[in-house]
């Protein structure tokens, strides 16, 4: 085989199904990031920290540590495969404690669909109070 075949010999592999999917979950995925950094904007807004801080993705979490009151250090516990979970879920019920919600609004809307809750509190009555 000379060197003119190999290169005109090139297999056409048609587009399966699954290359729609991944474009349809890219796109999910993307809606969701806006969403969420719109509503942690606000959030952000409310507690005194630059909004534009939200579009950026590992500033906003490091960010979000300290409006949950707690060191930025310790956003560093995102990284441990298991920890990240747990951290997620405290650092949640530490904003909504900050913003007079109650746990299970915490845990719920804060954690589990951050969208909501990101945008309860950021348009909502509620005001940050700073962790003592």
């Amino acid at each position: 085989m000379n060197l003119i075949s190999a290169l005109t010999n090139v297999d056409i592999v048609p587009i399966s199904a699954s290359t729609g999917t991944g474009v349809s979950w890219t796109v999910v995925g993307i809606a969701y990031y806006i969403l969420l950094a719109v509503a942690m904007w606000r959030t952000f807004s409310k507690a005194g920290w630059p909004g534009i801080l939200a579009i950026i993705p590992i500033v906003n979490a490091f960010i979000l540590v300290k409006v949950g009151g707690m060191s930025a250090w310790l956003g560093l516990l995102y990284l441990i495969p298991v920890v990240n979970i747990i951290f997620g879920i405290v650092v949640a019920v530490k904003v909504g404690a900050n913003f007079g919600k109650g746990g299970a609004f915490s845990f719920f809307l804060l954690w589990l669909i951050a969208p909501i809750g990101y945008f309860i509190i950021g348009f909502g009555q509620a005001r940050y109070t700073k962790p003592a």
